[in-house]
């Protein structure tokens, strides 16, 4: 039997991730484990970090801005106690992917430099039409949500299969379900780490290595105000805390299922209507969700 990356003590019989977060909303983790979290300094990638650390990972934080990733990497250390290693890396870029792939390849051989927990996190949002906004933004999007995502998940897969251990989370989101007119690109890459990841669970099943797609709807986080979106249709009921959010995705690491974590019944109940709609009516409801992508606006990393 492969050894857990949680103890048995966390996993339970129930298919419902939720009730796992609701009994066990910080897995610990066995000494010597290792997670490498991408966008690891703000939203949902900070609070990975926190649930993990206070489990009992080392961690491996990544992001562009070095001083606010010291800064990160330095309190959650104070706090926890916990080994914190940096990457000041931007994964949009091919030297930064490159940073990040000669890490997790130091685990093939090394027994210590072995990463258990791979979090793809990083990504960011933009706003307006594909004709009339950033070009470079779009290109960096797909870089990152895309290219990035499957180098690194490759990088860590080979030494996870090898030792047959190991996981691989991918925060993917609703919006993979969605087309939606001002958000073109955020949608069909997020479409592409949803579906990615899927595909890669079943590749790898019997082999050691869990794999998880996270598809959050809306969090509270800096996403929206970084990348200058209105938040003001959103109903609030729809909005979700990122701690409750990640909780619910460490949870299923824990039982190592299912495949595709949608946290909280309303984004499983949308994405279930979402399949069952017609095209005409589903452009019409989700206007709302449009609204927020207006044109104009910077991307947010």
């Amino acid at each position: 039997m492969t050894e857990s990356l949680v103890p048995a003590s966390l996993v339970t019989a129930s298919r419902n991730p939720e009730s796992l977060a609701a009994e066990s909303p910080e897995p610990a983790a066995p000494s010597g484990r290792t997670a490498l979290i991408t966008g690891a300094t703000s939203g949902i990638g900070a609070e990975y970090a926190r649930q993990l650390a206070s489990g009992g990972y080392a961690l491996i934080l990544v992001a562009r801005d070095a001083e606010r990733l010291a800064a990160s990497a330095a309190a959650i250390g104070r706090r926890h106690g916990c080994s914190v290693e940096t990457i000041a890396a931007d994964l949009a870029t091919d030297a930064g992917v490159d940073q990040v792939v000669a890490r997790l390849a130091e685990g093939r051989d090394r027994s210590d430099r072995f990463v258990d927990l791979l979090v793809n996190n990083a990504g960011f949002g933009t706003k307006g039409s594909l004709v009339a906004g950033d070009g470079v933004a779009q290109e960096a999007m797909v870089r990152l949500h895309v290219l990035a995502v499957h180098r690194l998940s490759d990088a860590a897969l080979r030494p996870m299969v090898a030792r047959a251990r190991g996981a691989i989370i991918t925060v993917s989101s609703v919006a993979s379900y969605l087309t939606s007119p001002g958000n073109v690109n955020y949608c069909a890459t997020k479409a592409y780490q949803r579906m990615a990841m899927e595909a890669l669970a079943r590749e790898v099943s019997g082999r050691g290595v869990y794999v998880q797609a996270f598809c959050p709807g809306f969090t509270r986080t800096e996403f929206h105000a970084r990348a200058a979106l209105t938040t003001d249709p959103i109903p609030r009921v729809l909005w979700m805390e990122a701690e409750t959010a990640v909780a619910i995705s460490l949870a299923a690491l824990a039982a190592r299922r299912p495949t595709t974590v949608i946290p909280g019944f309303l984004n499983r109940a949308i994405v279930t209507l979402l399949g069952l709609l017609p095209r005409w009516l589903l452009s019409r409801g989700t206007r709302p969700y449009e609204s927020t992508r207006a044109a104009g606006g910077a991307p947010s990393a």
